[in-house]
């Protein structure tokens, strides 16, 4: 497995700063958060884009995938929604990243086919496009589709190959949904894995990796035991919660970390 971070863990911090902390800290990739208030969003300009890709290169890190917040599951019109899929998934082919990140994001007082139905239809749609641009479109197990179980209600309907999913471990261990249940559901759609951890489902503040309770070494066994080589994410959520410690500070220790659950697992 490769390891990378996120840049909501560093916001707003410059594109040569984040590859500095990436290549000192033996990380090979870095998830781009893709918002109007960080350096990568959708509307930078072809030659922004080319520079950011070029940033990349030198660096000899990769994109692993742009974090997008585009609600699939929402009541509205599909419109919009697809619109805002298309600018990512036109940036990620921009800046070479095989991943866009898409949250369900139900209303709650919307019924739970409808809810499915609407998101399957647009990943559906969404995922031709992304085709043709060799980008996969990944929906986060968060919010109103937090676990895997949840998650294959819609993804299973499209049965598209770039349509996936993006494990986020916080949030199927709130829903409930033990590891290997996560996985077995995700597994034939799985892009890649977000890991974090915290010190209760009540306090969902960031906390360095190994310090809270997520089950994050049930987690890596058992990817390693199906033989799973994707990218393992720290997704660190520094954007959310100022107070939580910087993350340049915890790096090296979660590189370290899960370098040794790897090494146990294996």
């Amino acid at each position: 497995m490769k390891l990378a971070f996120s840049t909501l863990g560093v916001p707003g911090l410059p594109l040569p700063e984040v590859l500095s902390l990436a290549t000192a800290h033996g990380y090979h990739g870095v998830e781009l958060r893709a918002h109007p208030e960080e350096p990568v969003h959708p509307g930078l300009t072809p030659a922004e884009r080319a520079e950011a890709a070029a940033l990349f290169r030198a660096a000899g890190v990769e994109v692993v995938g742009l974090a997008g917040y585009a609600r699939v599951a929402a009541a509205g019109e599909d419109a919009p929604v697809l619109a805002e899929i298309r600018e990512l998934v036109r940036l990620a082919h921009d800046l070479g990243a095989p991943f866009v990140r898409v949250f369900p994001g139900a209303d709650a007082d919307l019924p739970r086919e409808e809810a499915d139905a609407i998101a399957a239809r647009r990943l559906g749609a969404a995922a031709e496009d992304a085709a043709a641009l060799g980008v996969r479109i990944l929906l986060e197990t968060h919010d109103s589709h937090r676990t895997g179980a949840d998650a294959i209600r819609i993804l299973g309907p499209v049965g598209h190959r770039h349509a996936g999913a993006l494990w986020d471990v916080l949030h199927t261990w709130l829903g409930g949904e033990q590891p290997a249940d996560s996985y077995a559901a995700l597994a034939p759609h799985l892009g890649y894995v977000q890991v974090k951890d915290v010190a209760s489902a009540e306090d969902t503040t960031p906390l360095p990796l190994g310090a809270g309770v997520l089950p994050l070494a049930e987690c890596v066994d058992v990817l390693t035991r199906r033989d799973w080589d994707g990218w393992l994410c720290w997704e660190y959520e520094k954007r959310w919660y100022e107070k939580a410690a910087p993350l340049a500070e915890l790096l090296g220790d979660g590189r370290e970390y899960l370098a040794r659950l790897l090494g146990e697992a294996a």
